[in-house]
């Protein structure tokens, strides 16, 4: 059984006692290097904000190390050493500026990680070593300019549909993106440049940040690419940028609301197989969180009871989004086509290009989008193969809510609880039921069957 715990220390010659539960296994997490330089890539979000003249406090920066410490164990614990092969037993030992703050939301964080990563973790927080009481850098620039808001930008379609409606809005938001491969990278500067393009008289930024742990950062060789916390980390790197501005600051995640809710589609995705990066109950405790921190910082998810379709149709500039969206990346795994001696493309298959393809087709009727599946329906596909499972997943999903549809009033529960929002389960039914009548368009005359 996998019983990690991860330690983190300030710089090398931190010694401070870390509590470590019996029998638990330990590693190490430096964050300042021999030059007292943030490592990781923590020093490029810390570093934007202080170009900007932002002054975030030390709780949101002890937030975005947690964040590093949790991408690390999320990432560097391969979830086949779990009892079951997938749930790991993972520890966090952090420092901090007040310990009794962050003992006071520890419940609070546990209930939340568990919720996403599905694995059992606990924390504990214990004050920084002498002479480390401030970290988070302080700028030495006066602030020029500030957000309105911030917003999560990943180079997906929705964040761009999100970017386009604040635009339009003549919102002036900071759009805080993290990218991992130098693809994403690309896709993320495309996009933004897109927007700059499109929208000269805006008045914006972007915070952009490669936090991550590569295989020599950590001892041992162990990889896990799950990755099901990795939204802790971008709404973490969120936080810090917007506790900086000095003011109550709003945090946009734009994500439709069908992707958001993320029903499973058959049993077997209920639990492993099914994300819950914006899962409106998760959201619900990170506001609790920011709260019981005193960070003056909320997020929200405007787009939580829109479709994909909903949200194309309705942007406030269609003729910007019909030209840019093809370079915008929706795909789970584009990396995969590597493997035919391609570059990065959406496969046109998975649970995230099937609601992307079918929004397009709502919207536009056309898509110029390059798929590595051009069309669905020009020849059979097996459903035993990752070309066909989740068009399959898709049918029998719409052929049980098509029988008895008063089901959705329970399937939407399925996730995660909603009990932040029992005055709403109206319309998340709806936008359940809405996305699916969406993806049915695209596939009802798909041929899926074993071959």
């Amino acid at each position: 059984m996998s019983r990690t715990t991860f330690i983190i220390r300030i710089n090398d010659k931190d010694a401070s006692k870390a509590s470590v539960p019996k029998g638990y296994s330990t590693r190490e997490l430096v964050l300042l290097d021999e030059h007292e330089r943030l490592r990781f890539g923590l020093s490029a979000i810390t570093g934007k904000c202080e170009k900007l003249g932002f002054t975030p406090s030390e709780t949101a920066f002890d937030l975005l190390a947690l964040a590093a410490a949790i991408t690390a164990a999320d990432t560097r614990v391969d979830r086949r050493t779990g009892q079951d092969r997938w749930t790991r037993e993972l520890h966090i030992a952090l420092p901090v500026r007040d310990p009794a703050r962050w003992n006071a939301v520890s419940s609070t964080l546990v209930g939340m990680l568990g919720f996403l990563s599905g694995d059992r973790w606990s924390l504990s927080f214990h004050a920084r070593p002498a002479g480390h009481n401030s970290l988070a850098p302080i700028p030495e620039v006066l602030r020029t300019w500030q957000p309105t808001e911030v917003s999560l930008f990943s180079g997906g379609l929705d964040s761009f549909i999100g970017a386009i409606d604040l635009l339009v809005a003549k919102k002036q938001p900071l759009f805080v993106s993290h990218y991992w491969d130098s693809d994403t990278a690309q896709t993320q500067s495309y996009c933004l440049d897109r927007l700059h393009h499109h929208y000269p008289k805006a008045t914006t930024d972007s915070v952009r940040a490669r936090i991550g742990f590569d295989k020599d950062a950590l001892d041992g060789e162990e990889r896990e690419l799950s990755l099901r916390a990795r939204s802790f980390l971008f709404f973490a790197m969120a936080a810090y940028t917007a506790d900086g501005v000095g003011k109550p600051m709003s945090v946009c995640v734009p994500e439709n609301g069908l992707i958001s809710l993320n029903v499973p589609l058959d049993p077997l995705r209920l639990g492993s197989l099914s994300t819950r990066t914006t899962h409106p109950w998760y959201i619900a405790r990170w506001n609790q969180l920011l709260q019981g921190l005193g960070l003056p910082v909320e997020l929200y998810n405007p787009y939580r009871f829109k479709t994909k379709g909903e949200m194309a149709v309705e942007c406030a500039d269609k003729d910007v989004l019909q030209k840019e969206l093809p370079h915008t990346m929706s795909c789970s795994s584009p990396n995969k086509q590597r493997w035919q001696g391609e570059g990065p493309k959406h496969c046109g298959h998975c649970v995230p290009c099937l609601i992307r393809r079918a929004a397009v087709k709502v919207a536009f009727a056309r898509d110029f989008t390059p798929y590595a599946i051009k069309r669905l329906d020009e020849r059979p596909l097996d459903s035993q193969k990752a070309e066909g499972e989740h068009i399959r997943s898709f049918q029998a999903a719409i052929a049980r809510h098509a029988a008895r549809p008063s089901l959705a009033k329970f399937a939407i529960h399925q996730p995660g609880p909603l009990i932040d929002h029992l005055d709403e389960l109206g319309e998340y039914v709806r936008v359940y039921s809405a996305g699916l009548a969406e993806v049915q368009t695209l596939i009802k005359k798909v041929d899926v069957r074993p071959l």
